[in-house]
């Protein structure tokens, strides 16, 4: 039987006047789900502390879907802060679920989102402080079964030895399915083995424990993933494609937290998918095809969303808001409805052209603070090589346009150490910010002129699995602080600031991307020696990370640098976004060459793979040609 939540509870109450912020740790907020009777329940744990993974929307998909299924429940854990976390080990409180304080331990499937690769240590975090076994191989029969999903699997295997399950993809189908999987299975009396090997035949699902690896010489030093002898399962798993998006629920975002929380408004996702073909984007790749909601579903999920949460700001998200074929219809609806009312529209993302301008501005109103572009390198030649296509003259005309429909800051996105990346490159970024502050300037006027200011931030380059540059090595942390100092001494205008991203934590990022299984010896002993929250600038220790590499045999930023042959096979590839490894062997080629590749949704099919491969195709909900 189930202890009531008031039982459960009275271990960690007396905790909440010791730490900072104990809004993190109250449930009971409005809109979350009440009824947690079961029978089969679920927790959902969002590896950060709770204003982080509270505003997920992935998470919230899940959540909603779960709660939804006939005779399951879902609730939601977050990882404690440190404070919270030594002082529950100190007490002996296990991890608790929000909803009903239950242990996370007691759950019959406990769900990651991996939203990026830093958050590795709090996975083991979070699994230490509820008392299950990290390791999969050390769970007994009765311990949760353990999934994990999101935006990092994409190379999931240094994690891969926590994880009981694996789904690439889209979740709100496929994870009902794992968990009736799970209970059907325990229900019958299924091993726990029989069990993930029910999970690995529902499509999108990868079970790590029914794979080996492979060291030839046809592999880079982490060898590749191929599946046991005697294991019926897929050689490749290939993602989830969620087709009917129209269907699903388009305001699963309703809960609203007793604390202030990142991105304090409400979500409503306006289309999944980018078929841009950035070369450095995973995103890019791993969401296609692109599938948008039509424009009456998302004007009356974002009106039916703020009478329900009192919300102020609607988001409408995606990976490029602005591409969607209706944005405008969208946007002006939305304007003449809410502005009277003081809510306020923002879209996360503005192409860098004429409309994304004129977008920008029907959702300022009067308002003309900052707006934000992001070129991602100074130079032509090099957007070309990353085939942003976004020329010159886009730049100018964006800029144009800005600062005559009254804008006043311009913040201008880059990322350092591309491939073919050359001082030149670097000494462009501050170029194309005198010459957007000039235009600005001009246009200003004499006595507009000092209110005119340009920023620019820069990331440091992270070449992720199943990308066009998933080949390339990391800018070492040396030459990245070279090239950083060079972009400082470039600029000779105060007008214009810079701010660029911390080297070590890039270079830990891209090491967890390029590793294979081997790298989970690297985490546990970062983990053991104090590495958590190290997405967090304050809690991140280069230090803590080196040593842990050593201590495995592994020099990390030698790493990151790494590079592999075009033709190697690679230690991600058992799993696939469905998009052709001859598709992006030939970006490659074509970055090399500075040739460009058209969005698919704009001009013809490029050849991706991905519509044939699935069986699902881009969806457009207004008038565009599609390919």
């Amino acid at each position: 039987m189930r202890l009531s939540r008031e039982d459960r509870f009275s271990e960690l109450e007396p905790l909440l006047g010791l730490v900072e912020k104990p809004g993190r740790y109250l449930d009971h907020e409005w809109g979350a789900c009440e009824d947690q009777a079961g029978p089969f329940h679920a927790c959902l744990i969002y590896p950060d502390v709770y204003e982080v993974g509270q505003a997920n929307l992935g998470l919230a998909i899940l959540y909603n879907a779960l709660n939804k299924a006939e005779g399951m429940s879902c609730e939601r854990a977050y990882v404690p802060w440190p404070d919270m976390g030594d002082l529950m080990r100190e007490r002996k409180v296990p991890l608790l679920a929000l909803e009903s304080a239950a242990p996370v331990a007691s759950f019959d499937v406990v769900g990651f989102t991996l939203a990026h690769e830093l958050v590795s240590t709090n996975v083991v975090e979070a699994l230490d402080l509820a008392g299950i076994p990290v390791r999969s191989s050390d769970r007994a029969e009765d311990d949760p079964i353990v999934i994990a999903g999101g935006p990092s699997v994409w190379n999931c295997e240094p994690m891969a030895p926590m994880l009981d399950a694996v789904l690439l993809g889209d979740g709100e189908e496929a994870v009902v399915e794992m968990c009736s999987c799970v209970r059907d299975g325990r229900a019958r009396g299924l091993s726990r083995l029989e069990i993930l090997r029910g999970l690995a035949k529902i499509q999108g699902v990868y079970v790590p424990c029914l794979y080996e690896l492979v060291h030839d010489q046809t592999a880079t030093r982490w060898g590749y993933t191929v599946p046991k002898a005697g294991e019926d399962v897929p050689v490749v798993v290939a993602k989830r494609s969620f087709a009917r998006l129209a269907e699903s629920d388009p305001l699963p975002q309703q809960i609203v937290p007793y604390m202030s929380i990142v991105q304090d408004r409400l979500a409503v996702e306006v289309l999944r998918g980018c078929a841009r073909g950035c070369r450095f984007c995973q995103a890019g790749m791993t969401y296609r095809p692109v599938r948008e909601r039509p424009k009456e579903q998302i004007i009356a999920a974002a009106e039916e969303g703020l009478a329900v949460t009192g919300h102020d700001e609607v988001s409408l998200t995606s990976l490029s808001t602005t591409d969607h074929s209706q944005c405008a219809q969208i946007l002006n609806t939305l304007n003449g409805e809410l502005r009277a009312k003081g809510v306020r529209v923002s879209i996360p993302s503005q192409r860098l052209d004429s409309f994304g301008v004129e977008m920008a501005g029907a959702v300022a109103g009067s308002k003309r603070g900052g707006l934000t572009f992001a070129p991602e390198a100074g130079s032509q030649r090099l957007r070309d090589v990353i085939n942003k296509n976004v020329t010159e003259e886009d730049i100018e005309r964006a800029a144009t346009n800005a600062f005559r429909a009254g804008w006043r800051r311009m913040k201008l996105y880059f990322m350092m150490g591309l491939p073919t990346e050359t001082d030149e490159d670097i000494k462009a970024i501050v170029r194309t910010a005198e010459r957007v502050l000039q235009i600005g300037r001009e246009i200003a006027g004499k006595r507009g002129r000092s209110k005119v200011s340009v920023s620019i931030s820069v990331a440091v380059f992270v070449p992720k699995a199943h990308t066009a540059f998933q080949w390339a090595g990391q800018l070492g942390m040396d030459e990245v602080r070279r090239r950083q100092e060079l972009l400082v001494t470039t600029n000779h205008d105060r007008s214009i600031r810079i701010a660029y991203h911390d080297a070590e934590v890039s270079m830990v990022e891209a090491a967890l991307s390029k590793m294979g299984r081997q790298g989970f010896e690297v985490i546990l002993e970062a983990w053991r020696r104090g590495a958590r929250f190290d997405a967090w600038t304050d809690e991140f220790s280069l230090d803590t990370w080196l040593e842990a590499g050593r201590a495995a045999g592994l020099d990390l930023p030698e790493v990151a640098a790494e590079s592999f042959d075009l033709a190697a096979r690679l230690p991600w590839e058992h799993t696939s976004p469905a998009v052709n490894k001859g598709y992006l062997q030939r970006e490659w080629r074509r970055a090399l060459e500075g040739v460009t590749t058209p969005d698919c949704t704009r001009t013809s099919c490029t050849g991706c793979g991905v519509c044939q491969n699935l069986g699902v195709h881009n969806i457009i909900a207004g008038d565009r040609h599609v390919g």
